[in-house]
């Protein structure tokens, strides 16, 4: 006759083979969150002003990320938030106000500021029309472009105008401040109120007259993934990193200034 079982041990069996299942379900879940955050095909929406400093960040992030490639799409700041409201297949978002980022916080995790901004006079090289301050821009026979007031670096701009009693009226009002500054470049205006980093870059074809900080305003840009990601840990870890040490490097050697 058989040896009649062990309830008891049998009991015991079940009750460790039921505690064995949620745990490894929880090791495989973290495991898959891992991986993705290793390899991931990212889509990151950001502010036009961010468009050579991200070139080099991008490039920087998946060589120390092999696996991840990612794909900027960069427009001005209220163009990304028309995208997001949309459903545009994204992952991240960075803007160049919090202004914007504030308003999509149904669409967005937790925003941080991961750099900051300040504006100058773009004007024609040489600066020919001797352009030392905001107060010149109010010469009717200077062909002045700014951004449009619904564009960040549009309304910081309009900020400062007023804050110093100066009244512009511009030749036209641009989507972007890469589009304010290709028009000071082609000769097209005369001088552009854009951001630091942006004149910067054009060292050579245009010329910028510094605006004094008690004058100017700050821009902020902060950084979210979007709930609507489908790589929600690789869009998470790249926003992290854009706070790392080898990120701020990246960004301040392009001129901006530290979050």
């Amino acid at each position: 006759m058989s040896p009649t079982p062990n309830r008891g041990s049998a009991l015991a069996a079940a009750l460790t083979a039921a505690l064995l299942v949620p745990a490894l379900s929880a090791c495989d879940s973290s495991d898959d969150k891992a991986a993705e955050a290793k390899a991931a095909h990212l889509t990151v929406l950001a502010a036009s002003s961010l468009t050579d400093v991200f070139k080099t960040a991008g490039a920087a992030y998946e060589k120390a990320h092999p696996g991840t490639k990612i794909t900027f799409s960069f427009a001005g700041s209220q163009e990304l938030a028309a995208q997001v409201k949309q459903g545009a297949p994204a992952d991240a978002l960075v803007t160049a106000d919090t202004k914007t980022m504030d308003g999509l916080k149904a669409d967005t995790n937790a925003a941080s500021v991961i750099a900051k901004n300040r504006l100058v006079i773009a004007t024609g090289k040489g600066n020919p029309f001797k352009i030392a301050g905001l107060k010149d821009l109010a010469d009717t026979k200077l062909k002045v472009v700014l951004a449009a007031p619904e564009v960040p670096v549009g309304r910081y701009s309009r900020q400062i105008l007023d804050a110093q009693k100066v009244e512009v009226k511009p030749v036209s009002q641009e989507p972007n401040v890469r589009a304010v500054l290709s028009k000071v470049e082609l000769g097209e205006a005369d001088a552009g109120l854009v951001y630091k980093t942006d004149s910067a870059k054009s060292a050579g074809k245009v010329d910028t007259v510094e605006i004094p900080d008690d004058q100017n305003a700050v821009a902020s840009y902060p950084a979210a993934t979007l709930k609507q990601s489908e790589n929600a840990g690789a869009a998470a870890a790249f926003v992290a990193w854009l706070s790392t040490p080898e990120a701020q490097k990246i960004l301040q050697d392009a001129g901006f200034q530290k979050a």
